[in-house]
């Protein structure tokens, strides 16, 4: 893993992928930390997802403002307990926002006062936990997706639009970090074939495991 005594650039991985090291300040770390909790215990609790040939997702997911099963949408958990999931607060679109422009700067292709994410997906990796090569697609917008990350360090591995193999750039995605793909690279396959277990800072009001929450439009209307 990188140490913490070299600092950690701003990289375009690919064009419209984007990684910042460190962009979320400590205290907004924690503040998020406190809302998945309160996302996690309901009215749909975070769960593992069963996906359609009978396996189980190794991460735990909770969804906010539209529930993700594989593979759809919906205001509902059918798979879950029946509820209606919790809505999309106005400050996580503010947050999604100020993402874009930490990542894309003022390039007028990914104009902020556009961007309206209308779903979160909060992931939670335990040490064990992976997630294989995968395309976000259910969405019906190809606007950006922001992604932020709490907790342990991971690789997550961002490759290309055609296949899950190479070639792909593996990246070290630590607490506080911003990635942002949009544009060419928004249906790229990505995964997370590794956490770093026990590298979370205690600061972040988490004692383990990597919290990853990605902010979405999903283009759909009620």
């Amino acid at each position: 893993m990188s140490g913490a005594l070299f600092p950690r650039e701003r990289a375009v991985v690919a064009p419209g992928a984007v990684h910042v090291p460190g962009w979320l300040p400590m205290d907004r770390q924690r503040e998020l930390v406190e809302a998945c909790r309160t996302w996690a215990r309901g009215p749909v609790p975070l769960r593992h997802t069963a996906l359609p040939g009978g396996g189980v997702m190794s991460v735990q997911t909770v969804c906010v403002g539209w529930h993700w099963q594989p593979y759809r949408y919906s205001r509902t958990a059918d798979d879950v307990n029946g509820a209606r999931v919790a809505e999309f607060p106005d400050w996580l679109v503010d947050l999604g926002r100020a993402a874009l422009v930490g990542a894309y700067g003022g390039d007028q292709r990914h104009s902020p006062a556009d961007y309206s994410p209308d779903t979160a997906l909060i992931n939670f990796y335990d040490g064990a936990a992976r997630m294989g090569m995968h395309r976000d697609k259910e969405e019906r917008s190809g606007a950006p997706v922001v992604s932020l990350s709490i907790g342990d360090t991971c690789v997550f591995r961002f490759g290309n639009t055609g296949t899950r193999g190479r070639p792909y750039t593996d990246v070290e995605l630590a607490s506080g970090d911003l990635f942002v793909f949009g544009g060419p690279a928004r249906f790229a396959y990505h995964g997370v074939p590794k956490v770093y277990a026990g590298t979370a800072d205690p600061a972040t009001g988490m004692s383990g495991g990597r919290l990853n929450i990605t902010l979405r439009e999903t283009g759909l209307a009620d």
